[in-house]
């Protein structure tokens, strides 16, 4: 990709070349945000932005090019989906001219079934767009797996009816169709392909527990399983 061309240049030559920006656009997993607890009747998340994937992914971008400014843009926001994300990609993401946008949506749009399944690839293909616009690359960033069962962790009846809702979204196959569709949509509008999903699926059918890799015993990943998805971006770089 020519994000990696621009790293260099700007490594070799910091007062010529100008920083290089990289945007997240995504959910309440791109924000940084990990187990769940109720305040009365208000569901809440522990956000931990210093172990946000896209904290992770900079700090290896600023190993291997130490001398370039990296500015990183976290437009993740818990509860959205990509309608959402294209709706507010002028203010969060446009408006910083970013050279690379990294989007990663679906764990909350299959929450509406695959009745809504046009709209999310009708979304993804206007980020796309809007980025390709600006000059920017873009790179659709599967997500990682829900729950596909009940947490002993959970013993708030609230928790538990979220849980077997994601559990459907998951063993039904209806988050497949969705990464499926975005990961179509992704190469039909030039976009890079980063499959975290995929590495999630191979854990998963070589025996791993993926609920217990979930913070929240729902689908928010624990803080360790950041790397992985930082070194699959690094990978995609290099290898688009």
């Amino acid at each position: 990709m020519k994000i990696t061309e621009k790293l260099k240049k700007r490594n070799e030559n910091m007062e010529g070349c100008a920083p290089v920006t990289v945007a997240f656009l995504g959910d309440s997993v791109t924000q940084g945000c990990f187990e769940c607890y109720f305040d009365g009747d208000r569901l809440e998340t522990v956000f931990d932005g210093q172990n946000a994937f896209s904290e992770k992914f900079r700090k290896l971008l600023n190993l291997l090019y130490p001398r370039a400014q990296i500015n990183v843009i976290n437009a993740g926001i818990s509860g959205g989906n990509a309608a959402d994300g294209l709706a507010r990609y002028d203010r969060d993401v446009g408006a910083f001219r970013p050279d690379l946008v990294v989007v990663g949506f679906a764990l909350n749009d299959c929450c509406a079934g695959k009745e809504l399944l046009e709209r999310y690839t009708e979304s993804l293909a206007g980020i796309f767009g809007k980025a390709s616009k600006q000059g920017a690359e873009c790179i659709y960033l599967t997500p990682n797996r829900m729950c596909n069962k009940v947490s002993g962790r959970l013993t708030d009846a609230r928790f538990v009816t979220l849980s077997e809702s994601f559990m459907r979204m998951q063993n039904e196959g209806i988050l497949d169709e969705y990464v499926k569709a975005g990961k179509a949509c992704a190469k039909k509008n030039g976009a890079a392909v980063c499959d975290v999903y995929g590495k999630w699926t191979r854990m998963a059918n070589t025996g791993a527990d993926m609920t217990a890799l979930l913070a929240n015993g729902l689908n928010h990943p624990i803080r360790e399983l950041g790397e992985l998805t930082a070194f699959a971006l690094l990978d995609t770089i290099f290898e688009n």
